[in-house]
């Protein structure tokens, strides 16, 4: 069982800052990768930068939202506003994932997402019926997914963890030789 995001509508003069904010995510609440449909380096070499420091492995694809869809074999879920309340699929959708070991494609827009996106998804779904951020969508939709378990996931081979404090930053390099 795999859980990638499909970034749509990326637009690298513009929107470098956004995907990389939901790339971060993505790694952060349990996704295993992310596909852009347009080709950005300086992503990749981000996100790459951050798995080598923080732990983990991220692979970040380039492909068209169709190259996505055609070789994906599993059940994709569109986050859209205009969509049927989450709250409503995601045990569903839990279930199709943990424990008929199913992959996920959830995928997120940018200013237009084609309109056959709406088809292709196996579920179009809304994290809330108002203008809101993709960002924010995709953080509580894999929030939820996973039960707010993700939240605790050590990533394997970090160099860098934080010591949570109440006040300051305590950042420790971890010695890779345990």
């Amino acid at each position: 069982m795999s859980i990638t995001v499909l970034r749509i509508g990326h637009r690298p003069e513009r929107d470098h800052r956004i995907t990389t904010h939901v790339a971060l995510v993505s790694r952060t609440f349990g996704a295993n990768s992310i596909s852009i449909w347009e080709k950005d380096e300086k992503i990749k070499r981000s996100l790459d930068s951050v798995s080598k420091r923080w732990g983990g492995e991220f692979p970040v694809y380039f492909e068209t939202y169709k190259q996505a869809f055609k070789k994906f074999d599993g059940i994709s879920v569109h986050l859209t506003m205009y969509g049927t309340p989450f709250e409503d699929k995601i045990e569903e959708i839990r279930d199709f994932v943990f424990n008929q070991n199913r992959d996920l494609m959830i995928v997120i827009g940018a200013e237009k997402v084609p309109k056959d996106i709406y088809e292709l998804s196996s579920y179009n779904l809304s994290v809330t019926n108002q203008p809101h951020s993709e960002i924010s969508a995709l953080a509580l939709f894999l929030d939820r997914l996973y039960e707010g378990k993700e939240i605790k996931k050590e990533f394997k081979n970090a160099k860098l963890k934080i010591i949570p404090c109440e006040k300051g930053k305590n950042i420790i390099a971890v010695d890779s030789a345990k």
